[in-house]
């Protein structure tokens, strides 16, 4: 049996005062689908396979509920269980069956940060779920500020099997669980916190509809549109009604494991935005991915 890793980033479970009253961003401008609304909870589906990518929770204080990941199958997902117990990790609730829309069964940990990570299997998937223009299809990865990189990147490697795509110098890290050039990134910051939320568009031409639609609603491109040079991918930034960066982007560099060789990029501005379109992020949307403290696992 291969080492048990982490096989795909399935999602984020946000929370804010009264997030899930802001779902109409997310289903009107974003292009997402609700597929399950509770009391105090929304989740929405993408374009792609994913039962559901996104789920609002109304919360006290803003920040991460639980970063939702996969693995391949339930036998995975015990001796992933397995490896993270004898390494040390806190396991905060052991493998059950999931009581969250689409089902399955999972476990959760949390990382360095005190961040709560989902892991499961057997979950539900839509079995054909063509791309539909400027609908994202998944969440792409995710970016978190941390005060201890060196500390989380070490857990998300030697514990949940990700490896190492890129660096930004030395303020930023790229880690892949699968062939997409990052699904997480760490960002060097003085707190815990979601930096931005990236959702995947099919094409260029989708990314650009996308970006059209939410300008007809009076919602504003906060950087962008431009082309990364770590991971090559198109972006444009903005801000959801809770303050959370959310991006759109596509055509994700894919890696090539038994050739890939990481690269420390520098950060210059030619190379944070190769076509030279976007320019460097505002002081305004730097503060928006700076975020608030995360407050974490509170027990």
């Amino acid at each position: 049996m291969r080492e048990p890793r982490i096989s795909r980033l399935r999602g984020i479970a946000m929370g804010a005062p009264k997030a899930n009253k802001t779902a109409d961003f997310y289903t009107d401008a974003w292009g997402l689908e609700q597929v399950h609304e509770e009391k105090g909870a929304a989740y929405f589906r993408a374009s792609g396979p994913e039962h559901h990518i996104l789920s609002l929770h109304d919360r006290e204080a803003q920040g991460l509920v639980y970063l939702n990941f996969a693995v391949q199958d339930q036998a995975g997902l015990a001796a992933l269980h397995d490896k993270l117990k004898k390494g040390g990790a806190t396991i905060v609730s052991g493998i059950a069956k999931l009581d969250t829309p689409g089902g399955g069964v999972g476990f959760e940990t949390i990382d360095p940060d005190n961040r709560v990570l989902r892991i499961s299997a057997s979950v539900d998937r839509y079995p054909f779920a063509p791309d539909r223009p400027d609908v994202p299809r998944k969440i792409t990865h995710v970016v978190l500020n941390t005060p201890q990189l060196e500390t989380c990147l070490g857990f998300y490697e030697n514990l949940l099997g990700f490896r190492i795509s890129d660096w930004s110098e030395n303020q930023m890290v790229f880690i892949r669980c699968n062939s997409d050039h990052h699904a997480i990134s760490f960002n060097r910051a003085e707190h815990a916190s979601v930096n931005h939320v990236a959702y995947e568009l099919p094409t260029i031409d989708d990314e650009m509809c996308g970006i059209g639609r939410l300008k007809r609603m009076n919602v504003p491109v906060r950087w962008g549109v431009g082309r990364h040079g770590p991971g090559n991918n198109v972006f444009a930034y903005f801000t959801d009604p809770n303050s959370f960066v959310v991006e759109y982007t596509t055509e994700i560099s894919q890696i090539d494991e038994a050739t890939h060789e990481p690269q420390i990029w520098k950060r210059v501005p030619h190379l944070t935005d190769r076509w030279g379109t976007a320019g460097p992020p505002s002081p305004e949307i730097r503060k928006f991915m700076a975020g608030v403290p995360d407050p974490g696992y509170k027990g």
